[in-house]
């Protein structure tokens, strides 16, 4: 493992909750569909029926996004990083524009908003990374 710097323990802390979600639902895609995010109204099940083939490709993605960061964050250097950053934007720009123009009639307004708001982080995040592994004075704080 490389040494610890702030850019490589933001980079595994976007990555941690990616990994997170993909594992739960690869393991119990029914348990996810019906629970996710864990608290709060169930933010999957809001968009009925059931599809356990959608939910474990949607897995799969949440886990390839952040098990690719986190390994670049831990073992790479910034040009790995990079590129596991535009992977990481690449899932979640699609993610937050559907979520942004579709919102579910099945949740509160309020709901719909934190999970853009959410999904917009991941992608604030992932914009971050990218700027901290470009420009040579965010490099030099970074590292």
């Amino acid at each position: 493992m490389k040494a610890p710097t702030p850019l490589r323990a933001f980079g595994a802390a976007v990555a941690l909750p990616q990994a997170v979600i993909g594992v739960w639902a690869l393991v119990t895609p029914r348990g996810w569909f019906d629970d996710f995010p864990g608290i709060g109204p169930a933010l999957a099940a809001a968009e009925p029926p059931f599809n356990q083939h959608l939910v474990t490709d949607a897995a799969a993605g949440f886990l390839a996004t952040g098990v690719l960061l986190l390994g670049a964050s831990l073992l790479g250097d910034a040009a790995a990083i990079r590129v596991a950053a535009i992977g990481h934007l690449l899932f979640n720009v699609p993610h937050l524009a559907f979520h942004a123009a579709n919102p579910s009639p099945l949740l509160p307004a309020l709901n719909d908003v934190l999970n853009v708001v959410l999904i917009g982080a991941e992608v604030a995040a992932g914009v971050t990374l990218l700027v901290l592994t470009t420009h040579r004075k965010a490099m030099a704080w970074a590292s």
